[in-house]
């Protein structure tokens, strides 16, 4: 039986540097990947719209999950049919996690009464005040601004507070989860389960095939998507502390970013003591061909 590897990434802070969004420690690889047909899934708290550049600059083709697993897109042809429940949105099939951005605002706005003054939502940020938070140019601050199934929250007050604002908003129903930068407000999405039914769908798709799925993210909103992948890459942040996770196949980057990420997917593939260079390209080229092709 030939072994079909799937690795689902978180972006910021994992894949991207981040400060600068970067990826190129991770170029030679992503390309090996598309040459072999390993699946890279960006599972992420960014927007379909954020998502449409990004791919593009990842030369990522395939099945996406955005806003901390809110939705999953998959690409209309990408498998021979989707998931049951899907709905066919601009060439993707779309599996809705959440409800509206709309209703979390509204639910939000119910805080101010208790907790005015303490946090601001993406929405009332805008463009200038999310450039302002996390660096992004104005195009960039404008696609992160485009949320369909969720709303962001920058915390302003203690952290005995946040407690306090999180234990009220999920007394409502409502899934917050801490990013590297924002709490995430959100439906009963999230990265775990967004996995699973990619994987499933996999499954199905390739029915001859051992999957192996791979997850790597540096947040504690990752955990869920962490926990539930055969193998975990805790990727090393400039800026917190790794989140804890629970998992026989753990692996804790000496390095961050996108040079962490290389390290913890390469130690998983079997090549962890061979620095990013062509050889080692070449290395995991041979071992790839002969896991995934027999």
């Amino acid at each position: 039986m030939t072994q079909k590897i799937l690795i689902f990434t978180d972006l910021d802070g994992s894949l991207l540097d981040h400060f600068s969004y970067s990826f190129s420690p991770a170029k030679p690889l992503l390309s090996l990947f598309n040459e072999i047909g390993v699946p890279v899934i960006p599972v992420t708290s960014k927007t379909r719209a954020e998502l449409a550049v990004l791919r593009c600059e990842l030369d990522n083709h395939g099945p996406f999950v955005v806003e901390n697993g809110a939705a999953v897109f998959i690409p209309e042809n990408y498998f021979s049919s989707p998931p049951s429940g899907c709905e066919l949105i601009d060439g993707f099939y779309r599996y809705q996690f959440s409800k509206p951005r709309e209703y979390w605002t509204g639910l939000l706005a119910q805080q101010e009464a208790g907790f005015g003054g303490e946090f601001e939502t993406f929405t009332r940020l805008g463009v200038e005040g999310i450039r302002a938070s996390t660096g992004l140019t104005e195009s960039a601050a404008r696609q992160a601004s485009q949320r369909e199934f969720s709303e962001p929250v920058l915390w302003l007050g203690s952290d005995e507070r946040k407690q306090c604002f999180i234990e009220t908003l999920r007394e409502t129903g409502a899934t917050v989860l801490q990013g590297g930068r924002f709490l995430h407000v959100t439906g009963a999405g999230n990265k775990g389960k967004a996995l699973q039914l990619l994987t499933e769908q996999f499954r199905v798709e390739y029915p001859d095939s051992a999957l192996l799925t791979i997850a790597a993210g540096d947040s504690d909103n990752d955990v869920d998507m962490l926990q539930v992948a055969d193998c975990a890459v805790v990727v090393r942040s400039p800026v917190h502390q790794p989140p804890e996770v629970v998992h026989q196949h753990l692996y804790l980057s000496r390095q961050t970013g996108p040079q962490g990420w290389v390290e913890g997917v390469n130690w998983f593939l079997g090549a962890a003591d061979r620095p990013e260079t062509v050889n080692s390209i070449e290395y995991l080229r041979t071992k790839l061909r002969s896991r995934c092709y027999g």
